[in-house]
């Protein structure tokens, strides 16, 4: 394997779904500001909105986000200045 190819940064990194507090630890170069110890050890944290056991395509369940909601009552609202 060649010498000096990855950058310095390149090291274990914990990912948390904030959805469902899973972590997985893989090798990152994502900057980060906090930490987070897991089994024992510190690692730097990268939190995300969904992840692979969160997301519906690999879970099989639907996750209702509430989208339209926020359009509809945007339309309710203002509907009664419409000409």
């Amino acid at each position: 394997m060649k010498t000096d190819i990855h950058p310095e940064n390149y090291r274990l990194v914990a990912f948390k779904d904030m959805s469902n507090e899973d972590i997985f630890i893989t090798k990152s170069t994502a900057e980060t500001k906090e930490t987070i110890e897991h089994e024992g050890v510190d690692y730097p944290l990268v939190k995300l909105e969904i992840s692979r056991t969160s997301h519906p395509f690999y879970t099989g369940k639907s996750k209702l986000v509430d989208t339209a909601g926020r359009i509809d009552k945007f339309k309710n609202k203002y509907s009664k200045f419409k000409k």
